[in-house]
């Protein structure tokens, strides 16, 4: 059979579906990676499946553009005729379906999260909730990440098809493998991902200039992409704040750190950086939000903290700090033992070869 993947990006869409791609593969399967390419990201020559650059803007609202990627999806599969297309993310998911549709080609779509245009009340949500109906509309089957995703579409009909919750994308238990916890002071802090104020950045540098003032030996570190031209790193280091970037490894800088700190409202499907510092056995500090709250136990592998709420992150870093060493160190085993359970990436690779071999 020959699968043609859908999504918004090359380098990391392929991040969480690498073993996917290599499972479908191995069951004698051709694939095709259709994606944009950022940027100064090198293809390996020496892939198993070939790579087509589709660049687009992700975050684009215009509906112009968008009908454009609609016929630029359909003139590729009328190029390649794939015999199914499994999209990811929110435009491949829509406009791929579209063209699905139009080149009847079956579609097994996976919502990674509705975007912040659909948790906004509106007429931008009321239009994006139209194209979900459209879109979404022949898909043969729907994935979702949490059963928050599930009841929102089903209470606005967006998706009418067969429904299969998957935990997020999985974590690979491997890659991600138990680190023994951090001996070492001072205690390290972790923010790890785009620096969005959705994503709870500004609550972040806030709680940790607070935390500095009462624990000056404590540390905050940020790993991640900045669009902002006018944040100022050198300012935030001598504060204690130190940001390294992004980084193609965030291995290291998890393992180096005692707890990770996530305090998002962005509308996730499930937040990858929270099961990757839980595989590694870090305890996690992140809001009760859909897409996180399902990976916390709140008290057991970490503290569970309100959106946009500072005070309240405050407060639960001072309860981090105050537990005994040992404490800390249990909390990140139950984080290891939860994803190890529940998150398991074969989890999520075994629904969809289920799936493609029901075809």
């Amino acid at each position: 059979m020959y699968i043609l993947f859908l999504t918004n990006t090359y380098s990391g869409g392929y991040h969480f579906r690498k073993e996917l791609v290599e499972s479908l593969i191995q069951h004698g399967h051709d694939v095709t990676y259709a994606a944009p390419v950022r940027s100064g990201v090198t293809i390996d020559k020496g892939l198993p499946f070939h790579v087509v650059d589709m660049p687009f803007n992700r975050r684009g609202l215009n509906p112009l553009k968008d009908l454009w990627l609609t016929i630029r999806y359909v003139r590729l599969l009328k190029k390649l005729k794939p015999d199914v297309v499994l999209s990811f993310t929110i435009k491949p998911n829509i406009y791929g379906g579209l063209a699905c549709r139009l080149c009847d080609i079956s579609q097994l779509a996976n919502v990674t999260g509705l975007g912040i245009a659909v948790e906004r009340k509106g007429w931008l949500q009321n239009l994006t909730i139209w194209l979900y109906r459209i879109g979404l509309s022949k898909a043969r089957t729907v994935f979702f990440q949490n059963r928050y995703n599930i009841d929102f579409c089903e209470e606005h009909r967006m998706v009418k098809t067969r429904k299969v919750l998957l935990p997020g994308s999985g974590v690979n238990l491997q890659h991600f493998y138990l680190q023994e916890y951090p001996t070492e002071q001072p205690l390290r802090f972790l923010f790890l991902g785009r620096m969005l104020k959705e994503k709870g950045f500004n609550e972040y540098v806030e709680a940790a200039r607070r935390i500095r003032k009462r624990y000056p030996d404590t540390e905050f570190h940020i790993v991640g992409t900045c669009k902002n031209n006018s944040f100022q790193a050198e300012s935030l280091k001598n504060e204690g704040i130190e940001w390294h970037g992004w980084q193609a490894d965030v291995r290291p800088f998890i393992n180096r750190s005692h707890c990770l700190v996530h305090p998002s409202y962005y509308p996730e499907g499930m937040s990858n950086v929270l099961l990757e510092s839980c595989a590694t056995g870090r305890p996690i500090i992140t809001t009760d939000m859909p897409g996180c709250r399902e990976i916390v136990d709140d008290g057991i592998n970490g503290f569970v903290i309100s959106p946009r709420d500072v005070d309240d992150l405050v407060e639960k870093i001072e309860r981090f700090i105050a537990l005994p060493h040992e404490q800390k160190r249990e909390m990140g085993l139950a984080a290891r033992r939860k994803v190890e359970s529940e998150f398991n990436r074969q989890i999520v690779v075994d629904a969809y070869l289920k799936e493609i071999d029901s075809l």
